[in-house]
């Protein structure tokens, strides 16, 4: 999966905190379906991902690329 084409990366905490999730969502709604992004954040994003299992089920792929300790980074893939 390293070797993906990112349409766009973000890094979490470059977002101001009550617009974080909101922004990373309408960026993912912005992907053509086959595409990527990649989130890189400061500790785990699993509640964004839970986020994402509820508000947009069966409509992306998830998978870690690095899982800390001080850096994680995610490929979101929309289908």
């Amino acid at each position: 999966m390293n070797d993906i084409e990112f349409a766009t990366k973000l890094h979490a905490p470059d977002i101001e905190p009550r617009i974080r999730h909101p922004r990373i969502f309408e960026v993912f709604d912005g992907l053509n379906p086959g595409e990527y992004m990649q989130l890189s954040n400061d500790h785990d994003p699993k509640p964004l991902q839970y986020q994402f299992m509820i508000e947009r089920e069966s409509t992306f792929s998830w998978e870690y690329l690095e899982e800390g300790p001080e850096l994680w980074r995610v490929a979101i893939g929309k289908m």
